[in-house]
C-alpha cells in the first residue's frame, strides 16, 4: 500500500459536508452569500479536517489568469542577474505575480525548451534579458505574442518594450572620468560585440568621447569571458606599447572585470599604480581589491522593478507604442582611477 495519502479533492469535500461539488466551488470562489450559514458552516468544517487546498493552477486556468510569469535569464551567476531577479521578484510579490525561473546558460536548445515550456504553463507575460539568444530563440519569442519586457538587451528588429541603462550618457561619463584623471592610453575591453546592443553602444560612446579629445589612444579589443590567455597577452601588449604613459583600461561588464583583475594579478601589474581600471557595474568586492577598483554601478533593482510593472501594464492591456526605459548609471570612484 502507498503510504501517501491521495490529496483530498473538491468532490471529499463535498461529501463530508454533505452537498454538492458546485456549492463547494461557489464557496471557494467567495460567493459565500448565495449559501445557508448552515451549509457554509459545513464546507467550512469539512474544508478544515481534510485540510483541503484548491490547486491553485487550475482555478487560474479556469478564470483564464494563472498569474504567472516566466523569466528567461541568460546567466544566472551573473551578479547583475541576481540584483535584477530581485527587483523582479519583489514587484511580483507587491503586484499578486508569481515568477517561473529560467536560466537558459546561453544555450540555444534551453531557450528554445523553456519558452515552450512557459507557454505550456500559461504565463501571462514575459521578462527576457536575452544575452546569448540566437535567431531561433527570437523568433520563437515574437511568435508567443505573449506581453514582454527585454531587460538590457535589445532584439534587433523586434519593437518590444526594454528597460535597461542608458549605456551611452554611462560610458560618455566612464570615458570622460578617465581623461580627467590624466589617462592618455585607454583600452576598451568587451566580449565578443556580436549583436549585443548595450556592448556596442558603450564602445560607441567611448570612441566617441575619446575622439572630443585629440592625443589621447584609443583602443578596443574583444575578449571572450574565459580565454585567460588572450587576456594575458592583450594586457600586456597595451601595457608595454604605450610605455611612457598613463594607460587604463575600461571593461564593459562586472564579469569581465573579475577577469582583467586576475589578469593583472598574473601578469603583474597593480591598478592604481601602474595601470588604471574602470569596470561597469558594481561588484561586492571592488571596494576590497586593492586599492578599490572604479565601477559604473547600474541601478539593477529598479530596472528588475521597472520590467515587471511594465510587463504587467501590458497584461492588463496598456496598448501605447513600445516605450524603452533607460536608467541613468551612477560612477563610483576608488583608487584604480586615482591620479
Amino acid at each position: 500500500m502507498n503510504g501517501k495519502a491521495a490529496r483530498p479533492t473538491i468532490s471529499d469535500v463535498a461529501k463530508a459536508a454533505k452537498t454538492g461539488k458546485t456549492s463547494v466551488s461557489r464557496y471557494l470562489n467567495g460567493e459565500q452569500s448565495a449559501l445557508s450559514d448552515d451549509l457554509r458552516t459545513r464546507i467550512e468544517t469539512a474544508i478544515a479536517e481534510l485540510d483541503y487546498r484548491p490547486s491553485q493552477m487550475a482555478r487560474g486556468l479556469k478564470r483564464g489568469r494563472t498569474r504567472l510569469i516566466g523569466l528567461i535569464i541568460a546567466d544566472i551567476t551573473n551578479p547583475y542577474s541576481v540584483d535584477v531577479l530581485s527587483g523582479i521578484e519583489a514587484a511580483c510579490r507587491e503586484k499578486g505575480f508569481t515568477p517561473l525561473v529560467c536560466n537558459t546558460n546561453n544555450e540555444v536548445d534551453q531557450e528554445l525548451h523553456y519558452l515552450d515550456l512557459l507557454r505550456s504553463y500559461q504565463v501571462e507575460g514575459i521578462v527576457v534579458n536575452a544575452v546569448g539568444m540566437r535567431e531561433e530563440g527570437l523568433n520563437r519569442l515574437q511568435q508567443s505574442a505573449l506581453p514582454m519586457v527585454l531587460i538590457d538587451r535589445k532584439i534587433p528588429d523586434f519593437a518590444c518594450d526594454v528597460v535597461g541603462l542608458d549605456n551611452i550618457q554611462a560610458a560618455t561619463t566612464a570615458t570622460e572620468h578617465l581623461v580627467e584623471q590624466g589617462f592618455e592610453a585607454i583600452l576598451f575591453l568587451s566580449e565578443p560585440l556580436g549583436m549585443v546592443n548595450t556592448r556596442r553602444e558603450r564602445l560607441r560612446a567611448f570612441r566617441n568621447t575619446v575622439a572630443r579629445y585629440p592625443g589621447i589612444v584609443a583602443e578596443n579589443a574583444e575578449i571572450p569571458l574565459h580565454e585567460a590567455d588572450l587576456m594575458d597577452n592583450t594586457l600586456r601588449q597595451f601595457h608595454t606599447q604605450h610605455r611612457g604613459m598613463r594607460k587604463a583600461v575600461i571593461s564593459a561588464n562586472g564579469a569581465l572585470t573579475l577577469q582583467v583583475a586576475r589578469s593583472m594579478r598574473r601578469i603583474g601589474l597593480h591598478w592604481g599604480s601602474d595601470i588604471g581600471l574602470l569596470g561597469f557595474d558594481e561588484l561586492e568586492w571592488a571596494e576590497l581589491a586593492g586599492v578599490g577598483i572604479t565601477t559604473l554601478k547600474q541601478p539593477t533593482w529598479q530596472i528588475g522593478y521597472a520590467a515587471l510593472e511594465q510587463v504587467v501594464n501590458r497584461i492588463d492591456g496598456a496598448a501605447d507604442s513600445v516605450r524603452e526605459q533607460l536608467f541613468s548609471g551612477e560612477l563610483i570612484v576608488r583608487g584604480s582611477t586615482a591620479r
